[in-house]
């Protein structure tokens, strides 16, 4: 049930009735630039008029930014026009999650405001003043900061880091105090990491600056569920009711076209080569049909090899010029470079994997190509709305499938996102390292009451279940209370706690340790690899290195190797000539399938299986075609799919309402195949704690493999166990402990560690002049987490805990896979051992190897099993299939 003081706007429909509400020469420009309103103008200006907080949902190209700023801009010239002259100090703070963004929208406020005063003056005599707009973040030279404390701007432009700085900087922190309206843009980006945690406490401190309640605007493209981003826009009053907050509904007020294609007929015969040439004709022809198509591919690597492609196979048809491609490993240059070629029209196609969808301006996209799946609802609508910049044209989108399970899902999510059914977005709970940096931050400013300070905290939505003893933890951390353990190892109070009286404030040299290591965004570093006779191999990026458990098989250079340790940042492996990878080099990159997602694609799968029982198969194709909008090609390819796994398994269909145990024997080993269509967030956490029950029973080291439709172990030779009792004795209060005694010695939790202690000043990135290198910070780290391992309940060990339970994993959502399981409402079956996988299994069993053998050689072994699979169904049933 929505708390009532979440209330969702209805959109009146009438232009008149909001435009009398604004200046005549700001209505006169806006109907010369624009025409008409767009839905959540209409909505939002009158509230934001009316100085109520307010989050507005909608698409890019609706105008939600310009919602926001023209009610302000509006204020701004009535206070002028009252006391002839315009407000003191910086009035209104807008805060994005890009640098980028904040350039654009310097010159997104300034041009409407120039417009605003040409239209005043040429046609009603009246000479505005100048609105000011000025950029702080961490590229504003000291030059520009120096002329906003002699002039601050009206409007002031920011990063969530820069906000923090600057509410502990002296001189400029004063300039704050008469801040009224705070704008949170691309806050669907924000909430869901450890940077809308850190904004949350910023934003909630500037109140208490200014000492009276701010106006809150939140912007945010299509998100879910509304009523929580707009808790977490406004956070809760002393009393623990929630604050105000409207809420502007325009998710869908752009036409949407989306469509899934498969590149060839043949999805299981087809070599590599066909596939490959077909997807790129598919993608070819959308460029050539349109004036600007943006590319969505899913790993910074794939992204670089379609650019190289494309501009190969369309020299000649267009210049290879106007092909580029778009990430964060590019230089800021270069991205930069390659936007403002996109907002001139001088491209013809753009490739990106997650870079350009947060709402920098790139000007017109006519239609976006997403390469396999997106992974989530909301992030297909987030990608696809990028096209189509204009509230009343369509936003029109096209997914390349590559493979069966790619089709299911995309099939699934293409519905669901025309249906308008969105994922849930996660926003993290009470993030202890993100409260000890505030806490430091808030001891530089003045001495403060325990009890005020909490208050405050408990004010965001972030921290509003915050227990006083995590909070006293943490302070008493920063204060030097276990500096018994702690200060050999050079870990050093930065507070004075003063208990007897109940206040705390900053150490002396504690304002520098804050402002050169303040923020959330860990830093990226390579891990290298030496063989244990000390050979160096090559380098790994961090984000895979941390996948890494003893056993692990993952291939570098060409070669397999297994995984013995690892020290700071250096990894220690032998060779393994010949084995089976069993985490492919990509998988880091890879975007795991949201949880809600992953639960329709389960029960599409299980409604296509009922309806394969009881109908005839162009019943079945007849209905794929007509509720999901495909192709009968694509629809009698998923009917085949379904009814191959059916005939395989005796009528059972893995889906949301059934886990499916598969023993598949290879020769030397044993693989349990665990069906369970849940994302692979929640599938890592089962399979860890699956792995750990396993491995004790039968006493061998288990390796696993994970994806979203499943996990996999892997054991030498052929031992037996009762698989299906074994995960019967995994239950929603037993998940956590289990994870936690196998977490503690992984590559994740030694790297998970080392960014919370960076983030909570426990290990300093930058002291004095000098910036240390991240291999010397993890080789301290992990020192520092022998020692806290054994400080019972040490705020940063059990912040490192939550951050891989519930951020990296989605431990609620495992807990309540086993909470149906153990109630009958999810079902567990399990199949005898057999020597062939069934249909669904390929995927996870041919895994590891697209890293060992090429991509042809992989689909030829896809093939074999295929060819395998339906000898073992029978020849009858393969000549019955459409």
């Amino acid at each position: 049930m929505l708390c009532m003081a979440v209330k969702y706007v209805e959109d009146a429909g009438r232009d008149s009735e909001v435009m009398k509400l604004l200046r005549p020469y700001i209505v006169d420009w806006f109907k010369a630039k624009y025409g008409s309103l767009t839905p959540p103008q209409r909505m939002a200006i009158p509230l934001i008029k009316a100085r109520a907080n307010v989050l507005v949902s909608a698409p890019t190209g609706t105008g939600k930014t310009l919602a926001a700023f023209l009610g302000i801009i509006d204020n701004l010239y009535a206070a002028y026009e009252g006391s002839s002259s315009l407000p003191e100090g910086v009035r209104v703070i807008y805060v994005s999650p890009l640098r980028a963004l904040n350039n654009d929208m310097r010159k997104n406020i300034v041009e409407p405001i120039n417009g605003i005063m040409q239209v005043a003056k040429d046609m009603y005599g009246i000479s505005l003043p100048q609105i000011k707009v000025s950029v702080r973040t961490s590229d504003t030279t000291p030059y520009e900061k120096h002329k906003m404390l002699r002039s601050p701007p009206h409007i002031l432009i920011t990063t969530p880091e820069s906000l923090a700085l600057s509410l502990n900087a002296p001189r400029f922190r004063e300039r704050l105090v008469n801040v009224e309206v705070v704008i949170v843009d691309e806050i669907h980006e924000l909430a869901s990491t450890k940077r809308g945690s850190h904004l949350a406490l910023s934003i909630e401190r500037l109140e208490n600056l200014v000492g009276r309640e701010l106006v809150r605007i939140g912007l945010s493209a299509t998100i879910s569920p509304l009523d929580e981003v707009a808790k977490f826009l406004v956070g809760y009053r002393d009393s623990g009711e929630l604050r105000d907050c409207y809420i502007v509904d325009a998710r869908f007020t752009k036409p949407l076209e989306v469509r899934v294609i498969a590149p060839i007929v043949d999805l299981i015969n087809a070599s590599f080569e066909e596939i490959n040439e077909a997807i790129y004709e598919v993608v070819s022809n959308v460029i050539k049909q349109y004036r600007t198509t943006l590319i969505f591919t899913n790993t910074r690597s794939s992204t670089e090899r379609v650019v190289f492609k494309l501009r190969k196979i369309m020299n000649g048809v267009v210049n290879v010029d106007e092909i580029e491609a778009h990430h964060s490993s590019l230089s800021r240059n270069i991205r930069l470079e390659v936007e403002d070629k996109l907002k001139k029209g001088e491209l013809k196609a753009i490739v990106s994997s997650t870079s350009l969808e947060l709402g920098i301006d790139i000007g017109y996209i006519d239609a976006v190509v997403l390469l396999s799946s997106p992974k989530s609802v909301s992030r297909l609508l987030q990608r696809v709305g990028r096209s189509g910049h204009y509230v009343n044209h369509v936003s029109r989108g096209v997914i390349v499938v590559v493979d069966r399970d790619d089709l299911v899902e995309c099939t699934t999510l293409a519905k669901l996102a025309l249906e308008r059914r969105i994922d849930r977005v996660h926003i993290p709970k009470n993030p202890l390292d993100v409260l000890i940096q505030h806490l430091l931050g808030m001891a530089l400013e003045k001495e403060w009451r325990v009890e005020e300070a909490f208050r405050l905290i408990k004010r965001t939505y972030s921290f509003h279940e915050l227990t006083y003893e995590d909070f006293i933890r943490s302070l008493r951390y920063l204060a030097g209370s276990y500096s018994n353990y702690l200060e050999h190892m050079r870990v050093y109070s930065k507070v004075k706690l003063y208990e007897d009286k109940g206040t705390f404030r900053a150490r002396r040299g504690a304002r520098m340790i804050y402002l050169l290591n303040l923020g959330t965004i860990p830093d990226e570093a390579k891990v290298s690899v030496f063989t244990v006779d000390g050979k160096y191999i090559g380098d790994l990026e961090e984000e895979f290195a941390e996948l890494l458990s003893p056993g692990d098989l993952f291939v570098l250079g060409g070669r397999v190797y297994e995984y013995v340790g690892g020290k700071g940042f250096k990894v220690f492996v032998k060779r393994a000539d010949g084995a089976k990878p069993t985490v492919p080099s990509w998988f880091s990159e890879t975007l795991p399938l949201a949880f809600d997602s992953a639960i329709e694609v389960g029960r599409f799968r299980r409604t296509i299986g009922e309806l394969a029982s009881n109908k005839t198969s162009r019943e079945v194709i007849n209905y794929l075609v007509n509720e999901y909008g495909i192709g009968e090609h694509l629809a009698g390819i998923i009917y085949k799919y379904i009814k191959e796994q059916m005939e395989f398994t005796g009528g059972l269909i893995p889906s949301d309402k059934l886990m499916l145990i598969e023993v598949y024997d290879e020769p030397d080993r044993r693989n349990v195949i665990i069906h369970s269509l849940f994302g692979r967030r929640v599938n890592s956490s089962l399979a860890r704690a699956y792995a750990y029950l396993v491995s004790n029973s039968i006493g061998c080291n288990v390796r696993i493999t994970i994806n979203d439709n499943g996990f996999m172990l892997t054991l030498p030779g052929h031992p037996k166990a009762e698989w299906r009792e074994l995960l019967l004795q995994l239950y929603p209060e037993n998940i956590i402990d289990i994870l936690r005694r196998v977490l503690v010695r992984t590559e994740l939790m030694k790297h998970r560690f080392r960014h919370c202690a960076l983030r909570s000043l426990m290990i300093l990135r930058k002291y004095r002049d000098v910036e240390r290198d991240s291999r010397k910070l993890q080789l301290n780290a992990e020192e520092l987490l022998k020692v806290v391992g054994e400080i019972e309940g040490f705020p940063i060990l059990e912040e490192t805990f939550r951050e891989i339970l519930e951020d990296h994993m989605d431990i609620e959502a495992a807990k309540n896979v086993l909470k149906w399981i153990h109630s009958g409402e999810i079902e567990v079956r399990e199949l005898s051992a057999r020597s062939i996988p069934s249909p669904f299994a390929h995927n996870i069993v041919l895994q590891g190897y697209s890293d060992i053998v090429l991509m042809e050689d992989r689909r030829r072994l896809l093939k074999k099993l295929y060819e395998e699979t339906i000898k073992f169904i029978g020849e009858s049933y393969k000549q019955s299939t459409p």
